[in-house]
């Protein structure tokens, strides 16, 4: 009986002693995992709705990392970090604006990548009678709206198209600037212009307008979405973590579904 005491109270201190070390070590890595993290990204207006579906897998798997994205044009928000923005990663509508953060310093070119590409396609209200087919019959058109060209990638493919076409001498007095493609399709869909000029990956997440034509590669300097990481990120590692994560085809086919190419 006192041999089977013995055992018995030594089986249960061994027990007592392993689960209290379990639950310092859960209690350790509990804090670890709880440490949140938070990310700037500036990115352009025209990947709102896939960086957003990335986003919610990407924080269920990074538990401890939040993203905030700052949308918009891509030489504003290039701008805002050269003039001193805390922004941990910049992904940009166009190389220049890209590749002057490079030139600058603020992004070093290992830590960049070309991701994915664009096009360019003339849209109109749904149900509009202006009777618009080609960029041509932009001759017809009262009001036409594309992003104001310094500062917003999809205006400076715009005008060139035009350009290339030439046409741009002939609507250019009809032209309405906006501060991003959004802003763009906007004035499409509340029929404030005749038609509009914007990425594909925009007007198919729009019901209210009609693409009706598409710009041919050659009338305008390729389209593509460099990434990079901010050389002054004060979270280095989590930010390289969403770097390589928006590289992974989960990512990939998500901005696929959304109209974009991936390049890699």
């Amino acid at each position: 009986m006192k041999k089977q005491s013995l055992l018995f109270c030594s089986i249960l201190l061994l027990f007592l002693f392993t689960t209290g070390c379990s639950s310092k070590d859960s209690g350790k890595k509990k804090v670890t995992t709880e440490k949140k993290v938070e990310l700037t990204v500036s990115a352009a207006a025209s990947l709102q709705d896939a960086l957003n579906d990335i986003q919610a897998n990407f924080e269920k798997e990074y538990t401890n990392v939040k993203i905030n994205y700052n949308f918009g044009a891509s030489g504003a928000l290039q701008q805002q970090i050269s003039q001193g923005a805390p922004v941990d990663l910049y992904f940009s509508a166009t190389e220049d604006k890209f590749d002057q953060l490079v030139t600058d310093g603020l992004i070093e070119r290992k830590n960049g990548t070309d991701l994915v590409g664009n096009k360019l396609v003339l849209v109109v209200p749904k149900g509009t009678n202006k009777n618009i087919q080609s960029f041509k019959d932009l001759r017809k058109a009262d009001k036409i709206s594309i992003g104001t060209p310094e500062s917003v990638p999809a205006g400076k493919y715009a005008k060139d198209t035009l350009e290339h076409l030439h046409i741009w001498k002939v609507v250019e007095d009809k032209v309405v600037f906006a501060k991003d493609v959004r802003q763009v399709l906007t004035y499409v869909e509340t029929n404030n212009v005749d038609a509009g000029i914007v990425y594909k990956t925009d007007a198919m997440i729009s019901p209210k307008v009609q693409i009706v034509a598409s710009a041919e590669e050659n009338t305008h300097a390729p389209i593509i979405y460099p990434v990079g990481i901010i050389k002054t990120s004060t979270h280095p590692k989590e930010t390289m973590a969403f770097f390589e994560y928006l590289q992974s085809q989960k990512a990939i086919d998500i901005f696929e579904k959304y109209g974009f190419k991936g390049l890699h």
